[in-house]
């Protein structure tokens, strides 16, 4: 690689370009359309890669501001300032079939268009995370999920770069210790791996999931079928993208970084506890999901929406007036202090009201 090297140089105030063959590296770069809060910030270096050889490159390379920051669209983290380091971005887009139950799938792959590409082929597994905003690569790390379905019930193995060598490793699923939207890769991996390509489990057998919400009565109502035998991925893809448009705000029309808090999984006593509140201040039936472990989760948006959130801004930052679970740039002029004390205040809240604390989603970087 380094005998065909090309450098181009653009000179234009601070910034400059360098091109190594494919791989773009920018300098002080906008970082504004690469991240779904449209948060105005910039960072020092940016380097977009094509092949597995250009990352190893670039992590190898002394002169690369630190730290190393690998991002995928941008959509489950918020800027808090300009980043001082490095942003890696994979501008792999490969998927591709590995027998009659395995899906590959690079890390630059849209979320959506590979349980797109899924449905196509008849492949069910995926269809229920459909339209989340965000790419494979980050699928792996966050452990996205929604409508009963986490996408680790689905991942066979990680390929990753380890950035101490720059070594490739296969990482078994079993060796991520997956949780609720948790992983190693958001603890102790953090800084060390980064994903490359997924390999996902997949069934050409009917498996639909549909006792979560309201997907079963969408489904009859848009098929007249719950039937498994007459269902395909791709009709509860629809539903789904169907439920999801319905409540959610498009991230390339309302900047926002999705689901904003986890949901709590609290213990038989605090549930109680809200349950006490619920019936004295005539709130309704608190809903929840009891889990196998013995603890309860409570949608995290019925207890933002019960302290009255719904609707409300700081700054030009606000509740999203359809789903209080996000946090959106409603001015599209919101800075990262505006959604931070949003935040804060939230969270403040509901602490009080109920004694639940509500734990973030979306990373602070």
């Amino acid at each position: 690689m380094k005998d065909t090297l090309m450098i181009i140089k653009i000179l234009c105030g601070a910034t400059f370009l360098h091109i190594f063959v494919n791989m773009r590296t920018g300098f002080n770069i906008d970082l504004s359309g690469r991240n779904t809060f449209r948060m105005k910030v910039s960072c020092r270096c940016l380097v977009e890669y094509d092949n597995v050889e250009e990352l190893r490159d670039a992590l190898a390379d002394p002169s690369l501001p630190r730290p190393l920051f690998p991002i995928g669209g941008g959509s489950n983290l918020l800027f808090t300032s300009d980043f001082p380091g490095t942003i890696l971005h994979c501008g792999m887009k490969n998927i591709k079939r590995l027998g009659p139950d395995r899906v590959y799938a690079d890390a630059g792959v849209v979320w959506d268009d590979f349980c797109a590409w899924c449905a196509s082929e008849g492949l069910w597994g995926p269809e229920n995370l459909s339209h989340i905003p965000g790419e494979v690569g980050a699928s792996a790390v966050q452990n996205i999920g929604a409508y009963g379905r986490e996408v680790c019930e689905l991942i066979d193995s990680v390929e990753c770069v380890d950035t101490r060598d720059a070594s490739k490793i296969t990482i078994p699923a079993s060796e991520c210790e997956y949780a609720y939207r948790d992983s190693r890769f958001k603890h102790d991996w953090k800084w060390r791996y980064v994903v490359t390509g997924v390999v996902y489990r997949v069934s050409l057998e009917p498996v639909p999931v549909l006792d979560y919400g309201h997907v079963r009565e969408a489904v009859v109502e848009r098929f007249e079928t719950d039937d498994p035998s007459r269902l395909t991925p791709a009709m509860i893809r629809e539903t789904v993208t169907s439920i999801r448009k319905g409540k959610l705000p498009e991230v390339d029309e309302l900047g926002s970084a999705g689901s904003f808090f986890r949901n709590p999984c609290v213990c038989q006593e605090a549930f109680a506890t809200v349950r006490e509140v619920a019936l004295r201040e005539s709130l309704g039936e608190v809903p929840h999901f009891d889990l196998e472990d013995g603890s309860v989760k409570i949608p995290a948006a019925w207890l933002i929406d019960k302290c009255g959130w719904k609707g409300m801004s700081r700054g030009g930052a606000a509740v999203f007036n359809k789903q209080p679970l996000v946090i959106v740039n409603w001015t599209g002029e919101a800075v990262p202090e505006d959604v931070m004390s949003l935040a804060e205040g939230i969270r403040a809240s509901v602490k009080e009201k109920f004694g639940v604390e509500l734990s973030r989603e979306v990373e602070y970087v």
